[in-house]
């Protein structure tokens, strides 16, 4: 379990990540000291996996973003696993979730545009009536992209 200092030390490093130890200290009342020590374990222990950037996607000539759901025909393993492998592998692929309900999988895609999405379909083998179909939805706009978690 977290304890206050830890969940208002991920709370502000989930605002700004580049704040030096003294001036995370200031803003959750503790010692620079303690609060490298307590950022160290968080990340040795995997409450924080990674210190990245977010990076507007159409700054990179990303600006159609597709929402995808995926349906596997059968509920074979190798199917699951098969889908898994391909999603981690595609750069195009900035989230896949393995989902309950009508679908299997719901991707979140990130293309150049309407034609980058059709050669993304059918490099990565989404439509193949035998094994899998799928409903794409094509975002209007983005009304919240947040990589927090609330503590």
């Amino acid at each position: 379990m977290l304890d206050d200092l830890d969940q208002r030390l991920i709370a502000a490093l989930q605002k700004n990540n580049r704040l030096s130890f003294a001036e995370l200290a200031e803003l959750v009342g503790s010692s620079a000291a303690s609060c490298m020590r307590r950022v160290n374990k968080l990340r040795a222990d995997g409450v924080i996996i990674a210190d990245i950037a977010l990076v507007d996607p159409k700054a990179l000539g990303k600006s159609l973003t597709v929402v995808v759901n995926v349906e596997l025909d059968r509920e074979r393993l190798d199917l699951v696993h098969e889908i898994k492998r391909a999603m981690r592998a595609a750069k195009e692929v900035t989230q896949c979730y393995m989902v309950t309900g009508d679908a299997d999988f719901v991707l979140i895609v990130a293309v150049k545009d309407v034609e980058a999405f059709d050669v993304f379909v059918k490099d990565k083998a989404l439509y193949q009536p035998k094994r899998s179909k799928f409903r794409s939805m094509i975002t209007l706009d983005r009304v919240k992209y947040e990589a927090r978690i609330l503590v």
